[in-house]
Parts: structure tokens; sequence; C-alpha cells
């Protein structure tokens, strides 16, 4: 369902939202409605994986562990040390 809104923009920002609905081929309506679905969709992926890295975060990490990309590499000799590095 949708729902009409009301919105005040100065009047240049609007002369320039026309010039670029025009050259998407829409209306300014439009352009908001597309923006505005982008924006929210781009916050709803962030909060799910910072949910996601603040999961982790929670549980204890050994880069050694199997089954960690740092133990596969090295398993398979793919891992450069430089001598120089203390690990």
């Amino acid at each position: 369902m949708k729902q009409s809104i009301t919105l005040a923009i100065d009047k240049p920002l609007l002369q320039r939202a026309r010039a670029i609905a025009v050259q998407r081929g829409t209306s300014v309506r439009g352009l908001l409605a597309q923006e505005l679905a982008k924006l929210v969709d781009r916050e709803g992926a962030y909060a799910q994986a910072r949910a996601k890295a603040l999961a982790q975060l929670k549980t204890a990490f050994h880069p050694g562990a199997p089954g960690s990309s740092i133990a596969r590499l090295c398993m398979t000799g793919k891992v450069f040390v430089d001598s120089k590095v203390l690990l």
C-alpha cells in the first residue's frame, strides 16, 4: 500500500532533482521513492552485517584453530612468513 507524503525542499534543489529525474526517465516522486528504498535496504543490510560481526566477536577466535582460514593456508603451504616478523 502506497502513501503520499508532503515534502518541502528548496527550489534550486527541486530543479536539479527534476533534471536528474528526466535523465533517468522517471518523475521526482519516482526518483525519491527509488532512492529512499535504496537507503532503507542499505541500512537493513548494514544492521544485519553489524549484528553478525558483533555475534562473532562474542565467540572465542583462535587463528590456528582447525577450520580457520590461516590453518587451512598453513596446511596447504600457501602461507609466506617473513623471518623478520615475530609471530
